[in-house]
């Protein structure tokens, strides 16, 4: 759909550079999703590999951020070995939807109560991060955590329409439950893409 380079701005590597990959095409249908244009995977044209990694190598940052949509949809083990091969991290952000593809250095698993998340993420994800849009996603949020391996980090992270109200929630609940992190959407508060 889309390729920018700016900072990534949640998660365990926010504030770094990176090079964010947006495929087209998902089918999880988030209400409160900010790129529902992503949703059509015909909308957008397609590119081929070596395309997509020139564009990722006129920038200095050597961090590739491959999200959507959701990126699983596609078997991802060509690109993802084509921008390590180039010298990049690769990093996804992904529902957890789909068969687990590609090569990867960093899986940041993001479940969503809209479909359920296909079984072999929870041994692959790096970090589990929890939208929080109303207090049930607690609980939500825990039933994933006793499913990912015992290295994953785990972040809680307000919706951002709901930040205001829901963040002192997280903080109090972070508090009780200190396995849990906080994970801001820092670009929204810092108005960059």
């Amino acid at each position: 759909m889309e390729a920018f380079y700016t900072l990534q701005g949640e998660g365990q590597h926010s504030g770094k550079a990176a090079y964010f990959i947006r495929l087209g095409g998902c089918e999880v249908g988030c209400h409160w999703c900010d790129v529902k244009e992503s949703w059509d995977a015909n909308a957008h044209p397609k590119q081929d590999i070596n395309t997509i990694v020139e564009g990722a190598l006129e920038y200095r940052g050597r961090l590739a951020v491959i999200t959507g949509g959701e990126p699983l949809m596609y078997n991802l083990d060509a690109l993802t070995g084509a921008l390590q091969e180039a010298g990049f991290q690769t990093n996804i952000e992904t529902s957890g939807v789909y068969p687990f593809t590609g090569h990867w250095n960093w899986v940041c698993f993001s479940p969503k109560k809209f479909k359920t998340p296909h079984p072999d993420i929870y041994q692959n994800a790096n970090e589990l991060k929890a939208i929080i849009y109303n207090k049930s996603d607690f609980e939500f949020a825990e039933e994933h955590a006793a499913k990912v391996n015992e290295n994953c980090t785990l972040l809680l992270q307000p919706e951002w329409s709901k930040h205001q109200q829901m963040l002192p929630l997280i903080i109090d609940y972070i508090k009780d439950n200190p396995k849990w992190k906080m994970s801001l959407q820092t670009h929204k508060y810092m108005n960059i893409p």
